[in-house]
């Protein structure tokens, strides 16, 4: 299956993930000049839009068994806390990110241990000159948010290796069989993601998810659609969403419900409590939208499943992008972005 328009091979590289990841694990493994163990105290990520996401799937499948605290930055400036106990992955598909190469290099004179994700650019030439390790990115990725596993990965093997994530490489194993079978799944004609995307149609997705995994899949869905199908698309995250947006849905519903379909993004790691409000939110708000979707994540382990959501809103917003003869590849209005930036 192919899409009719994708000028720089947006469905091969979604299609590839699983195999993405395994390399990827591959390529974190046996790093040089890591921090000891004990002289971690902390763990910033940099990144931004499709490489910032490696940063949020490390706080949502390593943190929670971490022993030490993990924050993202997606900006220009690394918290104040940034010293010599602090190990900070930057982490730049082009080199070139102005907000992360701003941050490494000031969490660098801070004191900071500094590990670079990074297809080489400014980035690796600095990491370089600092004696940091570097891991490169593959050449054949098309786009930064097609190399999320190629990203997200490194990271967590060398929070292995450090001694910081023991078990990572197993619960890669396990991701690895889940997106290989969802993707096997996915690029089938008549596939779940396609069927989901004809129900959606022009409406505006809102993509709801719970706790850190939840919330990655939905920023993640939410962006993808943004980025490859050129529509607008919106997130949030139980249980906050019901000490506030839910009351929104009192308005308007002769808008909403011809413009908005809600997506549930679920996963086995929901609070009990959780699994009753995504119910009682659907019968709240039934009336008031196009309709209301779920996915509900598969495989074993918070990365697998994360990625099973990943793998699945990847998809679906190709076959969005598909629908309407849009090219998923190209984002014109990011490089106008940067150029304006830049003069």
């Amino acid at each position: 299956m192919s899409l009719p328009v994708d000028s720089e091979g947006m469905f091969e590289a979604t299609a590839a993930l699983p195999e993405q990841v395994a390399e990827a694990a591959r390529a974190g493994r046996g790093l040089t000049g890591l921090p000891r163990r004990e002289m971690v105290e902390n763990v910033v990520v940099l990144g931004m839009g499709g490489s910032g996401v490696a940063g949020d799937l490390l706080v949502a499948v390593a943190a929670p068994f971490m022993a030490v605290p993990v924050v993202v930055v997606k900006g220009y400036t690394p918290p104040a806390f940034v010293g010599d106990g602090t190990l900070v992955f930057a982490v730049s598909f082009s080199g070139e990110t102005e907000e992360t190469l701003e941050a490494a290099t000031d969490a660098a004179m801070q004191g900071a241990s500094i590990v670079a994700v990074t297809g080489g650019g400014e980035l690796g030439k600095r990491a370089s000159g600092w004696g940091a390790p570097v891991v490169s990115l593959p050449t054949d990725i098309p786009q930064p948010r097609a190399g999320i596993g190629a990203m997200a990965i490194p990271p967590l093997v060398v929070l292995e290796d450090i001694g910081l994530f023991p078990g990572a490489s197993q619960w890669i194993d396990f991701a690895v069989q889940q997106i290989s079978r969802r993707r096997d799944q996915l690029v089938r004609p008549g596939n779940p993601a396609e069927e989901m995307a004809r129900r959606i149609g022009r409406t505006i997705p809102l993509l709801y998810g719970s706790g850190a995994v939840g919330a990655t899949a939905a920023l993640r869905w939410k962006t993808q659609i943004n980025e490859n199908a050129k529509a607008p698309a919106f997130w949030a995250v139980q249980p906050e969403l019901c000490h506030n947006e839910v009351v929104g849905w009192g308005q308007h519903g002769d808008v909403t419900r011809q413009t908005m379909t809600i997506v549930n993004l679920r996963h086995d790691a929901e609070h009990p409590q959780v699994m009753r409000r995504f119910d009682l939110v659907n019968e709240m708000v039934a009336e008031a939208v196009a309709g209301v979707e779920e996915v509900r994540a598969q495989g074993e382990g918070e990365l697998a499943q994360l990625l099973d959501l990943i793998i699945f809103g990847d998809f679906l917003s190709l076959y969005l992008a598909a629908q309407e003869g849009i090219d998923p590849g190209p984002v014109p209005a990011l490089t106008q972005l940067k150029e304006r930036l830049a003069q």
